[in-house]
């Protein structure tokens, strides 16, 4: 009888056996969705979403409507954001420097609060989407909003998945829109005015959007982006604070200040930047408007963007991956330093860049540094395109400065910063 039970077990999880009992007997993730879209004339009353949310603390009062289109978001009231807003961000944990910040007592209180306002309204709004368009390697995010205007303006920001995605993932985000909530809730808080406020918590991986918040489209970006980075690392993705540049069969990465990166605009896969570099590929954090491709191959060429207008940095030299984890690290711009070219990482900066020295290891990936006051007029995304390719064709010579004031500099602030770097960190 054990013999027998061994049999059937083993004859029914092998690979092909279970691929066509699949095929026959079970509806996929993209079929649901395919059914559900059909039927989408009443509301979505589905036992499972109600079960899920109320685990998030909304109680459904009437009806609930999940991932609905843009058309039908419209049919339903939503209206487009003309003019992008600046709210107060309150975060608790580390969620760049500039924020205000928010006890955990007051986050709880806080929730709670929007919670039951989003559980008194009559009609909810519910939509899954991504960080990062990997398979493997990106965060899941469930909006839970009492607004069709909400969900339309976040819903250009996420990448699409399947709700089975969300509801069966270990740790997805969670974004609470509380737009119709009065104006008085963000007193206790210390903040005056009816524009809203955005809170954040990264122990429970949770995002709250009171009033018109949901139209600060870079205050949005920021929180989900703190939010996520440590469930992409956890999955085996990089997030870098970087430009996705392609132009023909050539995919580079450019770390440089935002004034930098509009520079050239008319190569850049997304406008913002933040990418997710695993083994897959390379992928923007956030959705880029209606295009196809959501994912490159791995870039054969990263670019570090200094400005220096003392002439100490030469116009362009490659970098040893030792020296590009360095300079990565530092993020030099006349005189100042931004470590991973970035102000609002939830990460250390010396684990990304430790990341990142593996990453070009790894894959035998070319770096060069860039001065964009060294007198080379880079005032487009070809300019930059073309200077890089004759960089790699005439074997450009490697990182060197005149005199040691800069790298005095660069030591100074990276060991004030850091205790001890790796032996492979060079200038």
């Amino acid at each position: 009888m054990k013999r027998f039970a061994r049999t059937c077990f083993n004859k029914f999880n092998s690979p092909t056996l279970l691929h066509r009992y699949s095929a026959r007997n079970i509806i996929s993730s993209s079929e649901k969705d395919a059914v559900r879209n059909a039927t989408r004339e009443g509301p979505e009353l589905s036992n499972g979403l109600n079960w899920g949310l109320s685990g998030k603390g909304v109680i459904v009062k009437e009806k609930v409507f999940q991932n609905l289109t843009a058309l039908e978001l419209l049919q339903k009231g939503a209206t487009g954001i003309e003019h992008f807003v600046t709210v107060p961000f309150l975060a608790r944990g580390h969620v760049g420097s500039g924020n205000l910040k928010i006890t955990r007592a007051q986050f709880t209180k806080l929730l709670k609060q929007v919670s039951s306002h989003i559980s008194s309204i009559s009609e909810l709004y519910v939509h899954d989407g991504a960080i990062s368009s990997l398979l493997k390697c990106n965060a899941k995010v469930r909006v839970i909003s009492d607004s069709p205007s909400s969900v339309l303006s976040l819903s250009k920001l996420l990448w699409r998945t399947s709700s089975r995605a969300v509801s069966h993932d270990t740790c997805p985000l969670t974004v609470y829109v509380a737009s119709s909530i009065s104006s008085s809730i963000g007193e206790s808080l210390g903040i005056k005015g009816d524009i809203g406020f955005i809170a954040t918590d990264t122990e429970r991986s949770s995002l709250i959007l009171c009033g018109k918040s949901f139209a600060d489209a870079n205050g949005i970006r920021e929180a989900i982006t703190a939010l996520s980075e440590h469930i992409i690392i956890s999955r085996g993705g990089l997030p870098l604070s970087a430009g996705l540049l392609v132009s023909s069969n050539l995919v580079m990465l450019l770390f440089a200040p935002e004034d930098i990166l509009r520079n050239f605009s008319d190569i850049l896969v997304s406008p913002e930047a933040g990418v997710v570099i695993s083994s897959e590929g390379v992928s923007p954090l956030f959705q880029i408007g209606n295009s196809g491709q959501c994912v490159w191959k791995l870039p054969s060429v990263v670019i570090f963007a200094s400005s220096d207008s003392s002439g100490t940095i030469p116009s362009i030299s490659k970098l040893t991956p030792g020296q590009a984890a360095y300079h990565f690290l530092a993020g030099y711009q006349d005189g100042k330093f931004t470590p991973a070219y970035s102000k609002n990482s939830s990460v250390d900066p010396l684990e990304l860049a430790k990341g990142l020295l593996s990453k070009l290891q790894e894959n035998q990936i070319s770096s060069f540094l860039i001065n964009v006051n060294g007198g080379q007029t880079l005032k487009t995304g070809t300019n930059l395109v073309n200077l890089v390719q004759s960089a790699l064709q005439e074997n450009s010579p490697p990182f060197k400065v005149k005199g040691g004031d800069l790298k005095r500099k660069y030591k100074s602030f990276l060991s004030h910063k850091y205790k001890e770097l790796p032996k492979e960190f060079l200038f």
